[in-house]
């Protein structure tokens, strides 16, 4: 079920055509209205439309006296706001909950998609872009608006975008709604730490957020997901099972044993490549001169995940600094994975520890530049390439010639 989410502006009308749509496709759609919504386009005109009673009174009971924001967010699988006004899109941000469709928004866990329309000045606001910035890291997606002449007479970026490409958008998130349904994925997060001694220790800038935010959105693509994380700050996602290790070795084991049931293994985790020869007892005391720490090699766990596959679908990451795409290719060739994740963790606003990141998906056939965006976006953009080459492939079997023996 779509619950559609109408608000106050001329595109309003846009609407009545996104909902007829999203019908054609055998959706059932509700819709929410603002009051503001209702001076373009009557409540009256929806409830035709959609069949259902208009949700515009926040304070009115259901046909069976249930509490309609509730309900209503409780069964969509998909919010979408078309069009969305630079008022809802501020409320959205802000946690504001003060009329029907405000108060969904916060009550539901279904995908939100959001279409916005409002004059170019205010669409390029930094107030405005700034809450759509938040919108878009904690998840929300977007149908960026169109250019060309506004309803105020004005020229630029803000008009609701075409129905066809709304719509599309919708069946996108739809899609990947239940996707992994019964699949079992395993993630790996966060940095290793190796100790040199009870105070000391070796490690990486790594923060988990990419990898957390890859298993939050194979979860809601209803995978059972089990997240290996290295030490983090982060919390543990709602409905995954997080596994907590500490060192290359303990994220080896944990990794190898639950993998042994996984459909799809996520290594984002940034693995030490050493540790120290020896850990001290006691504390190392400082002393007059150099001081010389021995290392030893850790575990190749995509490797050694490369060498058995076992029908897995295998995915890695490489972080680097140099010659980017050139590394990448190797070590997907080398670890046998059928995905790497290129990213330069040197570019700033990217990388370790922030929010947004830009990567080069690469696999033995294909290499596709991403462009920076959240981690939360770009987890989606992942996903929806793994799933294209697992079908892919399976396609490919499927027409492969099988030899009769007589």
């Amino acid at each position: 079920m779509v619950v559609l989410g109408v608000t106050g502006c001329i595109g309003a009308y846009k609407a009545c055509e996104v909902l007829r749509e999203l019908q054609k496709r055998d959706l059932d759609v509700h819709v929410v209205m603002t009051e503001h919504a209702t001076r373009f386009v009557s409540a009256m005109t929806f409830e035709a439309l959609s069949g259902h009673p208009v949700f515009v009174d926040q304070f009115a009971l259901g046909a069976e006296s249930d509490i309609r924001h509730i309900s209503l967010a409780d069964a969509a699988d998909l919010l979408l706001v078309a069009p969305a006004t630079a008022n809802a899109i501020g409320k959205f941000a802000r946690g504001i909950a003060d009329d029907a469709l405000s108060t969904l928004f916060l009550a539901t866990r279904a995908p939100v998609l959001v279409a916005p329309a409002m004059n170019v000045n205010m669409f390029e606001h930094p107030a405005v872009l700034d809450n759509v910035a938040l919108l878009r890291a904690r998840g929300v997606e977007f149908v960026d608006p169109g250019s060309g002449y506004l309803a105020c007479g004005w020229l630029g970026k803000g008009r609701l975008a075409e129905v066809p490409e709304i719509v599309s958008a919708a069946l996108a998130v739809l899609s990947r709604r239940r996707s992994l349904d019964g699949q079992t994925v395993v993630v790996s997060a966060g940095p290793t730490v190796e100790d040199i001694d009870p105070v000391r220790f070796v490690s990486n800038r790594s923060s988990g957020k990419m990898g957390y935010r890859l298993a939050e959105a194979a979860r809601d693509r209803g995978a059972r997901v089990v997240l290996v994380s290295g030490p983090t700050s982060l919390p543990a996602p709602a409905g995954v099972q997080v596994v907590g290790v500490r060192s290359a070795e303990e994220m080896a084991r944990a990794v190898g044993e639950h993998a042994a049931g996984a459909s799809v293994v996520v290594m984002a985790a940034a693995v030490s490549d050493y540790r120290p020869a020896e850990v001290a007892a006691q504390k190392i005391k400082k002393q007059a001169g150099p001081a010389r720490l021995d290392l030893v090699r850790t575990p190749d766990i995509l490797r050694s995940l490369g060498q058995a596959k076992a029908g897995r679908f295998l995915v890695g990451f490489a972080a680097e600094t140099e010659n980017v795409l050139e590394g990448a290719r190797q070590k997907r060739r080398e670890k046998n994975l059928d995905l790497i994740v290129a990213n330069d963790v040197s570019g700033e606003g990217s990388g370790f520890g922030v929010d947004h990141n830009a990567a080069v998906l690469i696999d033995g056939q294909a290499e596709t530049e991403l462009p920076p965006m959240s981690k939360r976006e770009l987890a989606q953009r992942i996903w929806d390439r793994v799933e294209a080459l697992r079908k892919r492939h399976d396609a490919t079997a499927t027409q492969r010639p099988h030899r009769v023996r007589k």
